[in-house]
């Protein structure tokens, strides 16, 4: 549905009075049902966003780093992601954070603060990200599924059988599950969802984590050195490591959904900014500790020859069935995962079409269906169509390009700097009226700058990468 504004509305309104809506305990001041999302809920919202298949990077981002760099630029990005959050929550309401004009979505906030050419490229930069996004999670949960069956083949052939296999069916499986998914809603519906994964994400990184510490002691030293891998070419290294940036950009990437997130969060008091800044703060500090954690412990383990995949990579052949255990986490984290990136880009394809053919019922008409014990399920033919065929189109590409850490790395260059730095920063700016050359707005514009040369850097390592990967690639005949 599209409100008069012609903004993102999943929320269901009534044709009643501004004064009943304003009294109203069912509608928030904007019309629409009452908000019920808590610090809570959103923490769980932000963690199953961040924490997600990048972790399982890290050890290896580290390793091209070193033990000196790699966790210093692991807490930089932590720190970049906690404060430009911080800058956008601000700007969910227009003016004043109590009574101001809401945004409902990323796009909306740009609108509202910057309007003009800033608006179109922040919509294609942030929903392209997000269909790689969903790509880049689609190739994950299949390398995970096929680790679970690995595992298994390793352990019954006593590590003589190879046990290598194609990606093709796993896909296709994460694929035909999340169309059934697809068909949540919106964010509302999805928190119990989004619940279940923030737990699996922790499930699979606690194992990660100690197996790795396993490791370490079994090994009775921390592996690793100072300057990360050595023999390698220059040219490899310097790839690696630009490469490494993007990956950890991935690993903490979550802005473009932010305020999506945040439009869940009930009316003041307080204000929907002070409960999604302790969300944020809640959700970037337990992930970057478990980052932390995961990835300074893989590289103990496992030193300079750190998979680039830490539980599918198989650096650990038992005990596996605690591998199986963290994999089943990783596919319903990617489960959750996947429906909490694409819920923007549903809705804005959604209310587009809405806007674009108010009187067609293909697109506004909901079917009720009857279920037996249930309420009504309505189903709407659009939303029914529409997902199932996007599902199927990043399903395919993923199975046209299944480099995991190489496109994890690329999505996380690409937006890394526009969506988690530029826009928030410029926003903020406008939205408490910063004075120009002032020496706060001195001091946004150069770490703005610094992330746009990293991003830049992190873009070209892994395309790189994929230049490479595509010499002995052969189409949807990829075997592991």
């Amino acid at each position: 549905m599209v409100d008069k504004n012609g903004s993102t509305n999943h929320h269901q309104t009534f044709d009643v009075s501004i004064d009943q809506q304003r009294d109203s305990k069912y509608f928030d001041d904007d019309g629409r049902v009452k908000r019920t999302g808590t610090v809570w809920t959103a923490s769980a919202h932000v963690i199953t966003a961040v924490v997600g298949s990048g972790v399982l990077s890290l050890a290896w981002a580290i390793a091209q780093l070193g033990w000196i760099a790699g966790p210093i630029v692991m807490i930089l990005f932590a720190w970049v992601t906690y404060y430009t959050a911080i800058l956008l929550c601000e700007c969910y309401r227009n003016d004043d954070p109590i009574n101001g004009k809401r945004n409902y979505t990323y796009m909306d906030v740009v609108h509202s603060n910057l309007g003009g050419f800033q608006v179109t490229l922040c919509g294609i930069v942030q929903y392209l990200n997000l269909v790689g996004v969903a790509i880049g999670y689609t190739i994950a949960s299949a390398i995970s599924m096929m680790a679970i069956e690995r595992s298994n083949c390793f352990h019954r052939s006593g590590g003589k059988d190879p046990c290598h296999m194609k990606s093709n069916i796993y896909m296709i499986s994460f694929g035909a599950v999340q169309i059934i998914f697809s068909q949540i809603p919106d964010f509302d519906q999805l928190w119990w969802l989004s619940s279940l994964a923030a737990v699996m994400s922790f499930t699979y990184s606690t194992i990660g984590l100690g197996l790795g510490i396993g490791k370490v002691i079994g090994n009775k030293k921390i592996d690793g050195t100072m300057a990360g891998v050595t023999d390698v070419t220059k040219a490899q290294k310097v790839w690696g490591s630009l490469q490494a940036l993007g990956d950890i950009a991935f690993a903490y990437s979550y802005s473009m959904i932010l305020i999506e997130i945040q439009d869940t969060v009930k009316a003041p008091p307080p204000s929907e900014a002070k409960t999604m800044k302790k969300a944020t703060i809640i959700g970037v500090a337990a992930t970057a500790f478990f980052y932390m954690l995961c990835g300074c412990f893989g590289y103990a383990a496992f030193g300079n020859s750190s998979p680039g995949n830490l539980l599918t990579g198989f650096g650990f052949y038992n005990p596996f069935w605690l591998l199986d255990i963290a994999n089943v986490a990783i596919v319903i984290h990617l489960i959750g995962a996947y429906q909490v990136y694409c819920q923007p880009l549903y809705a804005f394809v959604e209310n587009y079409t809405a806007k674009r053919f108010p009187q067609s019922d293909l697109v506004n008409k909901n079917i009720k269906i009857p279920i037996p014990g249930r309420q009504m399920c309505k189903l709407n033919l659009f939303r029914l169509v529409w997902r199932t065929i996007f599902v199927i189109l990043t399903t395919l590409v993923s199975m046209l390009l299944p480099f995991f850490n190489d496109i994890a790395g690329l999505l996380g260059a690409l937006g890394f700097w526009p969506l988690t730095v530029y826009f928030p920063v410029e926003m903020y700016i406008i939205q408490k009226r910063i004075p120009k050359w002032s020496s706060k707005w001195i001091c946004l514009q150069l770490l703005s700058v610094a992330c746009l040369i990293i991003s830049i850097a992190a873009a070209v390592g892994s395309i790189a990468g994929i230049v490479l990967d595509l010499k002995v690639f052969k189409p949807f005949k990829t075997v592991y």
